[in-house]
């Protein structure tokens, strides 16, 4: 579980590949992906969502500028051979939508492009993480809409396949059915698409 799952406060310095943020009277020095830090601007108030790297010896703060982006860092956990550092560097040196492109497609040329990673860990990444993300662009359906995707992975379906099955259970629902009710439905039928039944 999660200790912290997100901190807002202001940005007050940024240095190599952390962000300081102050949120009362305390500094929280949050290691990031380049991308993301470049995202955030001094004197300026965020809600970076975090995850607690947490040893004997260590504990150390990561932190992402959507939910989408500590999704990614977490199935790039999932690969033999990277760690925090190394997914903090991977998804500093390739953008998330090309980072997609590469493993739908892949494209191990592009991989290995990306600083830090190898062919080896780039093969894995491959093997691993394919059909895993979600391109954003690709789904017909809200954003509000994340959480049945998660629930959905969370049952053991791949993250692309639940959102084309969710796009498809959208279709067919009512429109003016709203809110939870909704939900429910869309989660229901998407289950049923999943399943061939």
């Amino acid at each position: 579980m999660n200790m912290y799952n997100s901190i807002r406060g202001l940005v007050c310095a940024k240095s190599g590949e952390a962000v300081f943020i102050l949120c009362g009277d305390i500094e929280w020095e949050i290691s990031m992906p380049l991308n993301d830090l470049g995202s955030l601007s001094l004197n300026k108030e965020y809600r970076v969502l975090t995850w607690l790297y947490h040893r004997e010896d260590q504990m150390k703060l990561f932190g992402f500028t959507d939910e989408k982006r500590r999704a990614t860092f977490l199935e790039l956990l999932k690969v033999e051979g990277i760690g925090p550092k190394g997914a903090v560097k991977i998804m500093g040196g390739i953008s998330q939508e090309d980072l997609e492109k590469a493993l739908e497609n892949g494209d191990l040329t592009r991989l290995e492009a990306v600083p830090g990673l190898g062919k080896k860990t780039a093969q894995k990444m491959l093997l691993s993480l394919k059909g895993k993300l979600v391109q954003t662009q690709d789904l017909s359906f809200s954003s509000q809409y994340n959480d049945l995707v998660e629930a959905l992975a969370a049952m053991g379906y791949e993250r692309r396949a639940a959102s084309e099955a969710l796009t498809k259970a959208e279709a067919v629902i009512a429109s003016d059915i709203k809110g939870t009710d909704r939900e429910k439905l869309l989660f229901k039928e998407a289950i049923v698409n999943l399943s061939g039944t």
